[in-house]
């Protein structure tokens, strides 16, 4: 069994360590919350070992092999740092650092821990319907572009309009729409398409000063892909790739609960691979094979695929981010 502790008590931690629980591949080891409260109510829930208020004293006392970082965005590089040191491995929340001189940092002290594993939790990608949606995409004769939308009012914004700024609102945690709802479409691009020639990001701000919703387009030589994404509306149109004459439409290109291929007459063929009991759960299995068995061929090419789309996501968010002159504190540390 894996042992891992966790970092962040919100929802997406609760829905991560209920995936650890169905994948019966982990232990959970030790929880930490600022709050001793919160730590404390959040393990005896959970029937996790252990509850810190003290971060470091996690690494230290609860003999982890992983830890999984969901705290707010500006806090991801030093908690991941302070675990790798003691050749802990990371899943880290996406997007798991806020900026180019970060990741950089970060791919350097890797690499002087190669036993450690660092995993960003962009659970999508993971999916059965992801690679439903690779399989189809490799069978067009050709792409001429993509449309994909994002967009889930947040009950934070209500927050924001009451003239208080939630920290998924505020740059000062790394924050905004593109950085939590716009990392999911821009990751889909990313691992269908890879790494794009040039990017531009148009956003709209809201009073806190962060981007509250946007348009991304991405170039790739030959076609374009438009993400549009945001956190203070909601939107229900589909998602879609064009090849020449057919098309693969996807429900929302953050969930990818739903995935046709539409023909030249429209006759739809439907591709989804069903319902996921946790749509954590593929991305838990991934990492935990890997965890287990690293030096496995699969799970080497496996691994170094999705590091290199942590990679080029990171420098996507942050040349988008640059594009739009929308900068953070972190980027001036």
């Amino acid at each position: 069994m894996i042992r891992i502790g966790t970092a962040g008590t919100n929802w997406i931690t609760q829905q991560l360590v209920e995936a650890l629980a169905l994948s019966q591949q982990f232990t959970l080891a030790g929880i930490y919350s600022r709050h001793s409260e919160t730590a404390t109510a959040f393990a005896t829930k959970n029937h996790a070992e252990a509850s810190y208020t003290d971060y470091d004293e996690m690494l230290a006392q609860a003999k982890l092999d992983a830890v999984y970082i969901a705290s707010p965005n500006s806090l991801h590089f030093d908690q991941a740092m302070a675990a790798i040191a003691k050749d802990i491995s990371v899943i880290v929340e996406k997007p798991a650092f806020s900026n180019q001189r970060e990741m950089i940092a970060f791919k350097a002290a890797l690499a002087e821990h190669p036993n450690v594993r660092f995993f960003e939790a962009a659970r999508h990608v993971h999916t059965p319907n992801f690679k439903a949606i690779e399989t189809a995409l490799s069978g067009l004769p050709t792409v001429q572009g993509a449309s994909f939308t994002y967009m889930k009012y947040s009950s934070r914004y209500d927050k924001v309009l009451a003239g208080e700024r939630p920290n998924i609102f505020t740059r000062e945690f790394s924050a905004g729409a593109l950085q939590d709802v716009g990392v999911y479409p821009i990751y889909v691009a990313v691992a269908l398409f890879g790494q794009p020639s040039h990017v531009d990001l148009f956003p709209t701000l809201v009073e806190t000063g962060a981007d509250g919703k946007g348009v991304a387009i991405l170039r790739y030589g030959d076609f374009d892909v438009t993400v549009s994404f945001g956190k203070t509306s909601n939107a229900y149109g589909l998602s879609e790739i064009y090849g020449l004459k057919e098309t693969i439409t996807i429900d929302s290109a953050g969930e990818l609960t739903h995935v046709e291929q539409r023909a030249a007459d429209g006759q739809a063929t439907d591709l989804s691979q069903g319902d996921l009991a946790n749509p954590m759960l593929p991305e838990v299995m991934d990492f935990a094979r890997v965890l287990q068995a690293p030096d496995d061929p699969q799970n080497v090419r496996d691994y170094q695929r999705w590091l290199q789309w942590s990679l080029t996501v990171n420098q996507v968010l942050y040349s988008l981010r640059v594009s739009a002159n929308l900068s953070f504190p972190a980027d001036a540390h």
